[in-house]
C-alpha cells in the first residue's frame, strides 16, 4: 500500500481532506504530520505527499515520488535546485481557477472599453457628465487581444474573446488546453505586440518572466491598447507601468497583482487615470475551488496508486 502525507503547515481544510482521501482512496494509506520537526524521521516512508518539502527535510525524502503542490503559482523558492534535481515529480493545480480568472479579465476588458472608470468617478463626484469618458471605444468585437500565457486562464480567457468576436492571439511554447486560436512562441512576442488593442498576461514568475513588461515593450504597445495583469506581480516593473501611463503611452491598465504587495499607500499608480485596481482577488471567495482542489488531488491519487500518468505535471526547471 502507497504512503500518502500532507505536509505542514497545515490547515483545518487539509485535516479535512486527508479523512476524505483515507475513504475514497482505500488503497493509499493517508497520514497527517502536523510539525515540521517530524519531517525527518517522517518522510523516509513516504511516497506521495501534499504541500511542500522544505530543502532541509528533502535528503529524508529517499522515497518520494510524487509532490502535489497546493498553488499554480507558487513563490520561487517552492523550486529550489535540489528539489528540481530529486526523482520527485511534481504536480499543481492548473486548470481549476480558469474560469473565475477569465470572468475577471473580461471584467476589466469590458469596463477599460468602454470608459467605466472615468464615468464611476463622475458618479462619486455626484455629476452627470455624459462625456465623463476621456478615451476612445474601443469595440471588443473588432479587437486583436493577445493573451501571453496560454494555459487554462489564457485559454479560456481566448475562448470567450473569440465568442466576443475578437481576433486571439496566443503567445506560448504549448497548447496544453486544446486553445481553438493560433499560438505563437515566446520568442514572437514582441512581433505581435505592436498589433493587439488588448495585452491580457498570465505567465507565472519564473526567472525568464521576472519583469519582462518593461519600458520597451509598453512603448512598443499601441498608444490606444490596454493592459492587464492577472498573472504574477513580479512580471512588471511598476515604475515602468506608470510612466507609460503617465506619458500616455497606454490607455489604461486592469491589475490584479503587483510588484510588491500590498501596494503601497501613495503608490503613484493608484492616482493614474483609467487604470482599475483590484488587491489580488481574481479567485477569492469563489466556492468551489476548495472541491476543484480536492477532486484534482484525488484523482492523480488514484492513478498514482494504479500507476497511470498523473494530471498537471511541471517541469521543474521552468516552474510551471
Amino acid at each position: 500500500m502507497a504512503t500518502f502525507a500532507f505536509l505542514p503547515p497545515l490547515d483545518d481544510e487539509q485535516r479535512d481532506w486527508a479523512k476524505r482521501l483515507a475513504v475514497d482512496c482505500p488503497n493509499l494509506e493517508v497520514r497527517v504530520i502536523e510539525q515540521e520537526i517530524e519531517l525527518p524521521q517522517a518522510l523516509g516512508n513516504i511516497e506521495a505527499a501534499y504541500g511542500w518539502v522544505p530543502p532541509t527535510a528533502l535528503p529524508f525524502a529517499r522515497n518520494l515520488k510524487w509532490l502535489q503542490n497546493p498553488m499554480a503559482g507558487p513563490p520561487p523558492s517552492y523550486y529550489y535546485p535540489e528539489l528540481v534535481q530529486h526523482q520527485v515529480v511534481v504536480t499543481n493545480p492548473r486548470g481549476i481557477y480558469s474560469d473565475h480568472i477569465a470572468h475577471h479579465i473580461l471584467m476589466y476588458m469590458l469596463a477599460l472599453s468602454r470608459g467605466l472608470p472615468y464615468y464611476m468617478d463622475a458618479q462619486r463626484r455626484g455629476r452627470w457628465d455624459k462625456r465623463a469618458r476621456q478615451r476612445g471605444y474601443v469595440d471588443i468585437s473588432e479587437s486583436k487581444v493577445l493573451i501571453n500565457g496560454v494555459g487554462g486562464i489564457g485559454a479560456e480567457t481566448g475562448r470567450l474573446c473569440v465568442a466576443m468576436g475578437a481576433d486571439v492571439i496566443g503567445i506560448d511554447s504549448r497548447n496544453e488546453f486544446g486553445a481553438e486560436f493560433d499560438i505563437h512562441p515566446p520568442d514572437s512576442l514582441d512581433t505581435w505586440l505592436p498589433q493587439a488593442d488588448f495585452i491580457v498576461t498570465t505567465v507565472p514568475h519564473t526567472p525568464d518572466t521576472e519583469f519582462m513588461w518593461d519600458r520597451a515593450r509598453f512603448q512598443a504597445m499601441k498608444s490606444t491598447a490596454y493592459f492587464i495583469n492577472i498573472g504574477r506581480g513580479m512580471t512588471v516593473k511598476l515604475d515602468d507601468l506608470v510612466v507609460a501611463l503617465e506619458e500616455e503611452e497606454l490607455a489604461g491598465a486592469g491589475l490584479d497583482v503587483f510588484e510588491v504587495e500590498p501596494l503601497p499607500v501613495g503608490h503613484a499608480l493608484w492616482q493614474c487615470e483609467n487604470v482599475i485596481i483590484t488587491p489580488h482577488v481574481a479567485v477569492a471567495n469563489a466556492l468551489n475551488i476548495s472541491e476543484r482542489r480536492y477532486e484534482l488531488l484525488l484523482d492523480n491519487a488514484r492513478r498514482f496508486v494504479a500507476n497511470e500518468p498523473l494530471r498537471n505535471v511541471v517541469d521543474k526547471a521552468l516552474r510551471y
